[in-house]
């Protein structure tokens, strides 16, 4: 751990990836959500599937789990881990989709960059598919919203999000 408290920095302030050779692997479940909000016309296209280019959610699905699986290519200090899931939820609300992306590991260091990194390019693909509709459209709220496992225990976010069992 360096100085400063920040495990990716050595003592001398050098970028480092993290040693977690001598870590219990244990099973981790990380939880992101990230929202995109919209113009209530174009919240109507995805609702009903009818965006130009196709399903829009399902199509977002696809690459946020393609993106939990590449996180470590990246983001430069991450590890590479052997997902043995990931999957994104949706909810949504007149004008707004709101996202929970989820991924599991067993593994020695923890899932929640990986679950952050589908969110976002979950909200990203969302984006693409509708800009030529709306390039209004705000990605906003990109946050872990739960964590297990691990030495640092157990994590949830308190505020509105509901949260599935």
């Amino acid at each position: 751990m360096s100085p400063r408290g920040l495990s990716h920095l050595g003592p001398d302030g050098s970028a480092r990836m993290v040693d977690v050779g001598a870590k219990p692997a244990t099973h981790r479940v990380a939880v992101a959500g990230a929202s995109v909000r919209m113009k209530r016309s174009t919240w109507d296209l995805i609702r009903k599937g009818r965006a130009s280019k196709g399903d829009v959610l399902e199509v977002a699905r696809i690459a946020g789990i393609g993106a939990a699986k590449q996180t470590a290519s990246l983001i430069p200090l991450c590890h590479p881990i052997a997902l043995t899931r990931a999957g994104i939820d949706y909810s949504l609300s007149p004008g707004r989709v709101s996202i929970r992306a989820r991924a599991e590991a067993i593994d020695r260091t923890g899932v929640e960059m990986e679950a952050l990194t589908a969110a976002a390019v979950c909200a990203l693909t969302i984006y693409d598919m509708c800009k030529a509709i709306d390039r209004g459209m705000t990605i906003g709220r990109i946050c872990l919203l739960e964590k297990s496992g691990g030495k640092s225990g157990r994590f949830m976010r308190q505020g509105k999000r509901k949260r599935k069992p």
